[in-house]
């Protein structure tokens, strides 16, 4: 009976057939005739057929849970296409939800049958997100192409591909075939005029993931001529005169900022400014810079300013701590997860720095110029963004000299820096000499910290700011 269907679809012709006669085909290779009739019958579309395979089911593959109680995610953008044959643990695509940026891989093994969703949809947890034709195992029929179904889910729009695209996407040959990657790392790799045989995979049994590649796609394009400067935060102001106003959803980070900064309006707040001397700082930097720059590391003062913050907190915990939603009970936190605030395309974010207190100035200038990187390309975990416990923000990194900086809820207190000024100043001797100073202003809760306390703390942080040699006394 098979031979005979063969035949009929190798002609492209269709037939019919009892239900009971088709117990062996693929239900996905299965359309339910729009005419009925005293038997059940179904139409064929044309297919190959081969008896050394198995059949393929339809499956669903679902979003998953991608932490902190996320019910919801903007789809960015699809990493497989339509066609595409997937083996488990190859990227999906990438997700974003309101904390961090995530890449979904898939459990199944199959070709890719329909993508649920567009870039820019939102996807619900538990719902799918991809149709997959996944081969079963112990029967002797397998189709060459996924089916397009008759009926699809109603609540996503799924994604289709015209007859052109499907005759494109079968007609182009990768001579990088032997390496073990996913279609859309070969797609990204052609598209650029990489060989994926000279590129080293760090993923599982060596393949070959996107960040491998675009590594290499960021070296070859920044070779020739220096970096484009990062693009801002924010778009900038576009004139409405004769045209029309513009209405968009606020997703992502943006919808992290909203709920954030008005749960911290909610907090009574009290400010709490100074002036610190940094000249002795300043000629510190430029020779640590000149140093590590030699090892690839970038320096910048951050670094000093945090491991000085961690070591006030020692002497001050009860900045360092949560209060809950209700403000009836303190929690003191051990760990010193000092959050960095960072301006990137995607908005606003505060990725912290686990463990300062156990950490040096050196391991803390590389753990953020990682957390920075991740922040630019919106590859942020949702680890690296919850957790903190004392958050400090740099306004002068974008020539800002003063701020008020607001509570980032449960955190109790936050500090804000602004640029570093050459001002005169008098010296010890009543001289007036040349100085580098900066401008701190701290923010607390004041329904559990007062005054007096942010001031001692304060004072402490900047003896070790104003004077760096005193922080190796301290260092544990």
């Amino acid at each position: 009976m098979l031979a005979s269907v063969g035949k009929l679809l190798g002609r492209g012709l269709s037939c019919r057939l009892r239900l009971d006669s088709c117990a062996a085909l693929p239900r996905s290779c299965l359309a339910l005739s729009a005419n009925s009739s005293s038997h059940n019958s179904y139409s064929l579309p044309r297919l190959s057929l081969h008896t050394n395979a198995g059949l393929l089911k339809l499956q669903p593959f679902n979003l998953p849970d991608v932490g902190e109680a996320i019910e919801t995610v903007e789809v960015k953008e699809w990493l497989t296409k339509l066609g595409d044959r997937l083996t488990m643990g190859d990227p999906v695509c990438e997700v974003q939800s309101d904390k961090s940026s995530v890449v979904v891989y898939t459990p199944l093994s199959g070709v890719v049958h329909q993508l649920m969703y567009k870039p820019g949809d939102i996807a619900h947890k538990g719902q799918p997100l991809v149709m997959i034709d996944v081969e079963e195992e112990g029967t002797g029929v397998q189709t060459d192409q996924a089916v397009k179904q008759d009926h699809v889910p109603t609540s996503p729009i799924p994604v289709t591909a015209d007859s052109e695209q499907s005759a494109a996407r079968s007609s182009s040959v990768s001579h990088d075939d032997s390496v073990l990657t996913t279609p859309a790392v070969r797609r990204i790799a052609r598209e650029n005029g990489i060989d994926l045989r000279t590129v080293i995979g760090t993923g599982k049994d060596g393949r070959v993931l996107k960040e491998d590649v675009m590594k290499l796609v960021e070296g070859v394009h920044s070779a020739p001529s220096p970096s484009p400067p990062p693009p801002p935060s924010s778009p900038p102001p576009i004139a409405t005169s004769g045209g029309v106003d513009r209405v968009v959803p606020l997703k992502g980070f943006k919808a992290v900022m909203v709920r954030t900064m008005t749960a911290s309006g909610r907090v009574p707040q009290f400010g709490y400014s100074d002036e610190v001397d940094v000249t002795r700082l300043v000629e510190l930097h430029g020779l640590l810079k000149a140093e590590l720059g030699k090892k690839g590391i970038k320096f910048s003062y951050m670094p000093v300013f945090i491991k000085a913050l961690s070591l006030a907190l020692l002497q001050y915990p009860v900045l360092n701590s949560h209060v809950d939603e209700a403000c009836t009970t303190m929690t003191y936190k051990y760990s010193h997860n000092i959050g960095v605030a960072m301006d990137t395309p995607e908005g606003l974010i505060v990725p912290n720095i686990k463990g300062v207190e156990r950490k040096s100035v050196l391991e803390i200038a590389m753990e953020m110029n990682h957390l920075q990187e991740l922040g630019l390309k919106g590859q942020l975990l949702p680890s690296d963004i919850t957790g903190g416990t004392f958050s400090l923000s740099n306004i002068g990194n974008v020539g800002g000299t003063y701020l008020k900086p607001l509570l980032l809820p449960p955190e109790v207190a936050i500090g804000g820096l602004g640029k570093i000024q050459v001002l005169p100043r008098f010296d010890e001797n009543g001289n007036v000499a040349k100085a580098h100073v900066i401008r701190v202003n701290w923010s607390a809760d004041h329904r559990v910290i007062d005054g007096a306390t942010v001031a001692r703390f304060s004072n402490v942080w900047k003896s070790f700011v104003n004077n760096p040699a005193t922080m190796i006394v301290n260092m544990a």
